[in-house]
């Protein structure tokens, strides 16, 4: 009979195990890119950008196919924005030399994160993995990249195009790594790792929250749920087709997205027949509740539904929709308890009447008080005052103007810094209160003089950290390598002992 008291040896965890030596590997990485001047870091940039732009129709095609979700078009946009475009918008910062303030006697010396590893959501898996990567590249860091189950071999397979044009450029090897199999179980595990400088989780709630649990550095972003004022100034034919354009913009997958229209009573008649023109379609109250009972269930919104197009969510709901870029739903309440005016990851727009701009914020704080809170929201006016009221009293850290929100409140068209990652600040559980750019990953030592008059600020011109000027080794520090090189080979003979010991065995 089999003795089953003994205890077993436990296996170890493959996948955990090949992971942790990937982070080994990211620290060798990142040390070395630390070492590199700002030419080589942009010539690698440069490389990987445009490996990346070259492959982005075929990954926008490869993402929509393995996901489901979102626009071939649209995500190719997202894709080379991401790619050569960033890399150009930046071109000319210096996240590499030293800065020298001599009025405050002040100078700041860049200290990158380290190993970054970076959450990718299924949404925007390709455009979020150009991003990242460049941004971590571009401030002479190392990257982990885990992508969303659901698109894992997108992602995969974007990742290793894009280390190996950085190694191609001169980047150390495993500059950019990828997790080709992620569990949730092995996230948390590498998430809580030592190794890992800084997590940025892009992503649901719970793995934000995880991110932050880690005991990492983390940047972690909340869910959006942006309200969209028309006021009674606004250009309503203009604003009608920014709002369907923005609203229909890669089937409404980011986060960024509008969610409800607040219009002013006066116009929201013309305003619903200016969106018709923009193929929208109105929806009837029986259209409405087959949408409610579509899109939500007892744990939340139905991810079936996320990034499809408008009449195939019509026809799965149970009416037609031909043509319709979008679909939009009238309805009376604007408050949490009415799921139409909660956020929707699709080419679903809520619709609601308001008297003027108090009722309009006051709504627009309503339905955020469950989520949304320091993300996003956009208005379309000609009234400075209008804008400035809608700005300070709504829980929003971006608010687009005259803009689509979907691209506005994402910065890449408005000047706010173009990012896949929304910060939402304090309101919204985020240590980020901004959209995430080259800037938040990198810190500085900062020398500081004294600064009474007296105290004369040094001559810092021209010294580079990677570069200084050789200095003549004091006889105590030529004793203290003598001692050392005596040791490693005393360590080389030992070891060689043993190995023969081994093999004579």
């Amino acid at each position: 009979m089999t003795d089953t008291s003994a205890p077993r040896l436990k296996m170890p965890d493959a996948g955990l195990e090949q992971s942790r030596m990937m982070l080994d590997k990211a620290r060798w990485a990142a040390a070395r890119m630390q070492k590199l001047d700002r030419a080589s870091v942009l010539r690698i940039a440069d490389a990987v950008a445009k490996a990346g732009h070259a492959k982005a129709q075929s990954y926008a095609e490869q993402a929509v196919r393995e996901t489901g979700m979102g626009v071939v078009a649209h995500k190719k946009l997202k894709n080379e924005a991401c790619s050569t475009g960033l890399v150009d918008l930046y071109r000319h910062e210096d996240f590499v030399a030293p800065r020298i303030h001599a009025d405050r006697k002040i100078v700041e010396l860049p200290r990158p994160a380290g190993v970054i590893f970076a959450l990718v959501p299924v949404t925007n898996p390709v455009a979020t993995v150009y991003f990242k990567t460049l941004l971590a590249l571009m401030t002479r860091n190392a990257i982990v990249l885990s992508p969303h189950p659901q698109a894992k071999g997108v992602c995969a397979d974007a990742a290793r195009t894009l280390a190996e044009a950085a190694k191609a450029a001169g980047a150390p090897d495993g500059v950019i790594q990828v997790i080709e199999a992620p569990t949730i179980p092995l996230i948390e595990q590498l998430m809580g790792d030592d190794r890992v400088d800084l997590i940025v989780a892009t992503g649901g709630p719970a793995v934000v929250k995880a991110a932050y649990r880690s005991g990492n550095p983390a940047i972690g972003v909340g869910p959006g749920n942006a309200p969209v004022v028309v006021d009674d100034t606004a250009d309503i034919k203009l604003a009608a087709k920014r709002i369907v354009a923005s609203k229909s913009f890669d089937n409404s997958i980011l986060c960024t997205n509008e969610s409800t229209v607040l219009a002013f009573t006066t116009i929201a008649d013309r305003l619903l027949e200016a969106l018709k023109a923009e193929r929208a379609h109105i929806c009837s109250a029986d259209e409405c509740a087959k949408l409610r009972a579509l899109l939500f269930t007892d744990t939340g919104f139905n991810v079936g539904m996320i990034g499809r197009d408008a009449e195939v969510i019509a026809r799965t709901a149970g009416f037609n929709a031909p043509g319709a870029k979008i679909l939009v739903t009238p309805v009376a309440l604007v408050q949490p308890e009415e799921k139409l005016v909660r956020e929707k990851l699709a080419p679903v727009l809520a619709f609601a009447r308001v008297q003027g701009i108090d009722q309009a914020l006051a709504a627009a704080r309503s339905m955020m008080r469950k989520a949304g809170q320091g993300h996003s929201a956009a208005i379309h006016s000609k009234s400075e005052a209008n804008v400035i009221a809608f700005a300070s009293a709504i829980p929003a850290l971006r608010v687009a103007v005259n803009a689509g929100c979907s691209l506005g409140a994402s910065g890449f068209e408005t000047n706010l810094g173009p990012s896949m990652t929304i910060g939402t600040g304090f309101a919204g559980g985020s240590s980020l209160a901004e959209n995430l750019t080259p800037h938040h990953f990198v810190q500085f030592t900062r020398i500081a003089y004294n600064k009474e008059a007296g105290e004369v600020f040094g001559n810092y011109a021209g010294l580079d950290p990677l570069n200084l000027p050789k200095r003549t080794a004091s006889p105590v520090s030529l004793a203290v390598d003598n001692s050392e090189q005596a040791l490693r080979a005393e360590l080389r003979k030992i070891i060689l002992e043993e190995l023969k010991a081994v093999l004579a065995a």
